[in-house]
């Protein structure tokens, strides 16, 4: 009875596998030759100010029907003067590596636009914007509209935002020097040395310090101006530079924009807003690369992250980049 009833079966699908074979010829699918275009934002983490925001801007028109002509970017609040849309067309090779080729003049800036006017003949293009976010803009939030014409007469744009500019500041590489420039100003983002702290002992925040102690592992270390004698390490301290700031160690926080490392971490305006080291010293000792400090300040206006760069213990420097936001 299995192979009465199966038989008719197994013949009539058969039947049907040759017949969609048939009728289902493949036929390669026709390009599309509307002109369109495409966007993505290539940077990552926090918008800064005096970073840049990174996009890439594609546009596209069947190479039969005729050319682009234009392109040209547009910021909701205009950028500072090193804003440019890049004159090469840029493609990744086999190696993953971005292959220019010209395709225009340098672009030409005029208010919130930035513009390129082709001078190849091309059909497609991939073009890079830089916007170097303004102080203007911190604190709010900037919009793009990318737009491009082409010889038939036809335009398209393309949308990008809102995206928010943070409210922090940042500064990188401060080399600060036990023997030297060892007062540091949170609310400057600077070292000074002694005489220099003396017109500004109101704002000195921090005093850095390098000990090799035989049996205790002091190094490198940020204290407060006031900190307990045995934490400043016979450091004669100018009266009047007597600040107490919160002090909390960390490791592995290796923020990208300071650290410029390969770790995708960010510290964000929400870390400040969100911090509490209430509880936390004033002193933190052993700092060593790749390290970083919490702190906020005695009159509780500023709180930062500052992350170690590197150390040296010859010259008996440190070398540090700062996040800094304004309560």
């Amino acid at each position: 009875m299995y192979i009465k009833y199966r038989t008719p079966i197994i013949i009539l699908s058969l039947i049907l596998i040759f017949i969609s074979c048939e009728s289902d010829e493949y036929k390669v699918p026709e390009a599309n030759t509307a002109f369109r275009n495409d966007c993505i934002k290539r940077t990552l983490g926090p918008n800064v100010v005096g970073l840049d925001i990174e996009f890439a801007y594609a546009m596209a028109l069947g190479y039969d029907r005729g050319k682009i002509l234009s392109a040209e970017a547009t910021a909701s609040i205009p950028g500072e003067a090193d804003t440019y849309l890049e004159h090469h067309s840029f493609h990744t090779n086999n190696s993953g590596n971005d292959i220019g080729v010209v395709i225009a003049e340098p672009s030409v800036t005029s208010g919130n636009t930035t513009r390129i006017t082709f001078t190849k003949d091309t059909c497609a293009a991939t073009l890079r914007y830089f916007y170097k976010i303004p102080e203007s803009a911190r604190g709010k939030s900037v919009s793009f509209t990318f737009s491009s014409t082409a010889s038939t007469g036809e335009s398209v744009s393309y949308e990008m935002g809102p995206y928010q500019i943070a409210k922090m500041d940042m500064k990188r590489e401060i080399v600060l020097s036990n023997d030297n420039k060892c007062y540091f100003s949170i609310a400057d983002m600077e070292i000074y040395n002694e005489t220099e702290a003396l017109s500004r002992a109101d704002k000195i925040d921090l005093v850095y310090l390098y000990k090799s102690i035989p049996g205790i592992t002091f190094n490198h270390a940020l204290v407060s101006p006031n900190a307990n004698a045995e934490f400043l390490q016979g450091k004669i301290i100018p009266s009047g530079i007597n600040s107490s700031t919160l002090i909390q160690k960390t490791y592995g926080l290796r923020d990208r924009h300071l650290a410029r490392l390969q770790f995708g971490e960010y510290v964000d305006d929400k870390d400040f807003e969100t911090l509490n080291i209430s509880d936390a010293p004033n002193y933190s000792i052993d700092l060593r690369a790749e390290y970083g400090i919490w702190v906020q300040t005695a009159d509780n206006k500023y709180r930062a992250y500052i992350y170690v760069n590197s150390v040296n213990n010859n010259a008996r420097t440190m070398t540090i980049s700062i996040k800094r936001y304004l309560m």
